[in-house]
């Protein structure tokens, strides 16, 4: 996961260098927010499986052979579980001019569908544990078992309920790379854009032609106990009425403590990248938490960032909360 750059849960906020909301947004009025009890059950044991699966592997840094391994397995997963699948294989630039060996993973959903809703996560880890307490361990990869596997393994859950009950509109899924290859903080220096490398390129270059959706909903460390899921700033400034359909059904659903009705900080990830570069207008549930200075769980960027974090419950909430979007809206 990136950076806040805005301060968390102030009642004035900078603005940032992103586009204007999307035009087609649609109006709150004209949102869905009713349970559906023909929705399916999202799994909770069975997104933890994708999880742990995913960290077996060991770090998924480009260039490795973990990574390797694992974006095969996540390519695999989606193909079982009947998507259309595309990989963009791709060379991007890290922020110290490494050349990172990416995949872009994407499986899709009802194909001949105009409507669509795009769900993603980033299923990297990041190469440095550069918030760790000890600073010997700054520069050791991190096992990214919340920060980036977790979202990736919800979204695998989704897609297995997909398989046995297609929605009315069309899903596409995309496990973005190289999105946590960002500056380090031993660089003493922040170089821009240098994070969510493979959701620019993919902006750029959709894995079909002009690429569109009705909204998208990145889901970026969603797996740890007790998570705390703001109305985060970009989201609300590019797709308000989308935060307050999932807040809205995540209620009704039961699951408000997760998540809170309480304007947060903006954050640089994935999603700011596909509202400027297509126009879609896209929100990110992210766990934050205003008690550290950093405003991310005390394991954020560190070695601790394994399964012990992992909690089922959190996993229900976000997962089900989805599945209820999109087969109501």
């Amino acid at each position: 996961m990136t950076r806040i750059i805005h301060l968390l849960f102030c009642l004035t906020f900078i603005s940032c260098n992103t586009t204007n909301s999307h035009e087609n947004a649609p109006a709150p009025s004209e949102i869905n927010t009713t349970v559906n009890n023909n929705v399916p059950q999202f799994d909770a044991d069975s997104a933890y499986a994708y999880i742990a699966r995913q960290v077996d592997f060991g770090p998924r840094v480009p260039n490795t052979e973990a990574h390797k391994r694992c974006g095969a397995y996540l390519t695999d997963e989606l193909k079982r579980f009947g998507a259309e699948t595309y990989v963009q294989e791709v060379s991007l630039t890290a922020w110290d001019k490494t050349k990172l060996q990416s995949k872009n993973i994407i499986g899709a959903y009802n194909t001949e569908k105009k409507e669509r809703i795009l769900l993603f996560a980033h299923w990297d880890s990041r190469p440095y544990a550069d918030h760790d307490p000890d600073k010997a361990n700054h520069r050791t990869p991190i096992d990214g078992a919340d920060d980036g596997a977790s979202g990736v393994g919800v979204l695998l859950e989704i897609a297995r309920q997909i398989k046995t009950n297609l929605p009315d509109k069309g899903i596409d899924i995309i496990f973005f790379d190289a999105e946590d290859y960002g500056t380090p903080e031993f660089a003493n220096v922040y170089i821009q854009d240098t994070w969510c490398l493979g959701s620019q390129y993919w902006a750029n270059n959709p894995h079909v032609p002009n690429y569109t959706a009705e909204f998208g909903i990145l889901l970026d460390m969603v797996g740890s106990k007790n998570a705390t899921f703001f109305r985060e700033y970009i989201s609300q400034k590019h797709a308000a009425p989308i935060v307050e359909m999932v807040w809205e059904t995540a209620r009704n659903l039961g699951y408000g403590k997760y998540f809170i009705n309480i304007d947060g900080g903006g954050i640089t990830d994935d999603h700011l990248y596909v509202i400027s570069g297509r126009g879609i207008p896209c929100i990110d549930i992210i766990n934050t938490d205003p008690e550290t200075a950093h405003g991310f769980g005390s394991y954020w960027h560190t070695v601790n960032d394994n399964m012990n974090n992992i909690d089922k419950k959190t996993l229900k909430a976000v997962g089900q909360t989805v599945l209820e979007v999109i087969y109501n809206n």
